[in-house]
């Protein structure tokens, strides 16, 4: 082979044949995409996502990420990809919770789900799970960190209602353009249910301080108040290596009393880019 043209020209040409193998890449992958149509038609229920293989896809592009290219635009490439393909298998919409603050709510929805994906937006969590209802394949987001819109996760304990499916963005970085903690929320195929971090509805009596703290030092917690002046309820996030037994052993031992718990969904478990650029578990 010929030795590569150091020229302005040549370096163009260079960015221009990889700019069309890049493009020929893209309708290989449709290709396959619409050979997968054909053997999934006929068995195909639920959400057509797929957060526990979009997770993996995500840590290993970040795992052999190098260059001036930054990491953010190597992802939301691979996120508008990834949600693309899936939305041609499958058309679904976007609902999402705008009551906590609506910019960062559609950066997030935009960076993993790119503008070909119709969004809708709602002011409230209970919004979004009603929109979910009448549409299998639609996908609800919901902010993760935040009790604004009181025990929404409540509407999910049925077991024919929405589940959690996925936590966003699925590798978190400080500087993330769509940082935004979120819940992803939909009608879950059975090949897409997560279990690395279980996601729990707990109602309780006797709440306090004494037991928040016994029951963070296991798992993520969000509370609200629920019933009567010392009741709450609770969506406890139980990651990997912990049981739901041992968290309702924690709040009965502060004195606190269980009065109902039911499995709400799940997600991949949580990681962090750190400043070096390695993938760090976060959480418990």
């Amino acid at each position: 082979m010929a030795p590569p043209d150091p020229s302005l020209a040549g370096l163009r040409a260079e960015i221009d044949r990889i700019d069309e193998a890049m493009h020929r890449l893209l309708m290989q992958r449709g290709d396959i995409i619409a050979r997968l149509i054909e053997v999934k038609r006929t068995a195909e229920t639920g959400s057509a996502f797929r957060p526990a293989r979009e997770a993996d896809m995500m840590r290993r592009l970040v795992e052999r990420h190098r260059g001036i290219l930054p990491l953010d635009t190597a992802e939301s490439i691979l996120r508008v990809i990834i949600a693309t393909f899936t939305y041609v298998q499958a058309p679904y919409r976007v609902h999402a919770d705008l009551s906590t603050g609506e910019a960062a709510m559609r950066d997030s929805a935009r960076f993993h789900f790119g503008f070909t994906v119709p969004f809708e937006g709602h002011l409230g969590a209970a919004g979004v799970i009603k929109a979910l209802d009448g549409a299998h394949g639609d996908l609800g987001l919901v902010p993760a960190a935040t009790s604004a819109g009181g025990a929404w996760w409540t509407a999910l304990e049925g077991p024919d209602a929405p589940k959690i499916i996925a936590r966003l963005p699925f590798v978190e970085r400080a500087d993330h353009p769509a940082g935004l903690p979120v819940f992803a929320i939909a009608r879950p195929h059975p090949d897409a249910l997560v279990t690395e971090v279980r996601l729990y509805s707990v109602r309780v009596s006797g709440w306090s301080l004494k037991a928040a703290q016994a029951v963070g030092m296991l798992a993520e917690v969000v509370a609200v108040p629920d019933g009567a002046f010392d009741g709450a309820a609770l969506l406890v996030s139980v990651p990997a290596g912990r049981t739901i037994e041992e968290v309702i052993a924690a709040l009965v031992g502060a004195g606190a009393s269980v009065r109902s718990q039911t499995l709400v969904g799940g997600h991949a478990t949580r990681y962090t880019v750190s400043a070096e650029g390695a993938l760090v578990p976060t959480g418990h």
